[in-house]
């Protein structure tokens, strides 16, 4: 049990997807609302780019829950998938690497290209510099708008880190977060693993998060 110091608040520990728990900071807040206009886009190819843990499937959640759509694990992409995307109007496509059948994707890109559909793909990295080996989805992947999620600047270090405390129903006091902002990496992964980590030597010292526990977490 945690030390009864510690101030508790009743959050779900379960991941909330919900748009209320997405965290708008200059670093994501472009994608967010160019998402939010649909279907007044510039074109109907959009590829999402950002680290692990950045927030691509939590955008995502939010707009199909808005706008419907057909969300497809890049590494699972099939032939009855192509079949599948005849009622949706969108179409995700969710951590697209090199590893994938390359042919049932272009033949997916050109289904929605001719009947005029939408097709969201979310990656690490940008589709044009994905290595696919097919030369005709080498040209096509120029073909799609590049929304990149930025490192997270202070402002979304801020409520990522206030966020997921809250998820594990920690409170913190916001000047040891602000202490936390200033020290951390600015990279989402290690935002992740900081997260993860000061909960877990809360629980094995027993006792709340001090700054003690912060700067070893921090790794000072």
């Amino acid at each position: 049990m945690r030390d009864t110091n510690q101030t508790i608040i009743k959050f779900d520990h379960d991941k909330n997807f919900k748009k209320s728990d997405f965290v708008l900071s200059k670093s994501n807040k472009h994608i967010y609302n160019f998402l939010n206009r649909w279907p007044k886009w510039e074109r109907n190819f959009i590829n999402i780019i950002g680290q692990n843990f950045s927030g691509k499937t939590h955008l995502i959640n939010i707009f199909i829950k808005k706008n419907k759509g057909l969300r497809i694990n890049s590494h699972f992409l099939n032939e009855e998938d192509l079949k599948k995307i005849e009622i949706y109007e969108n179409i995700i496509i969710e951590d697209l690497t090199s590893n994938i059948n390359e042919n049932l994707l272009f033949s997916l890109m050109n289904l929605i290209e001719q009947d005029n559909k939408y097709i969201i793909i979310t990656s690490l990295n940008p589709i044009v510099d994905i290595d696919f080996k097919l030369i005709d989805l080498k040209s096509r992947a120029k073909s799609f708008l590049l929304l990149n999620i930025e490192q997270p600047d202070d402002e979304l270090i801020f409520g990522i880190i206030l966020k997921n405390l809250s998820d594990r129903q920690i409170l913190l006091d916001k000047k040891l977060i602000n202490y936390i902002v200033k020290r951390i990496e600015r990279s989402y992964s290690k935002i992740h693993n900081f997260i993860y980590k000061i909960d877990q030597l809360s629980l094995k010292k027993k006792r709340s998060i001090d700054f003690k526990i912060i700067k070893e977490a921090l790794g000072e």
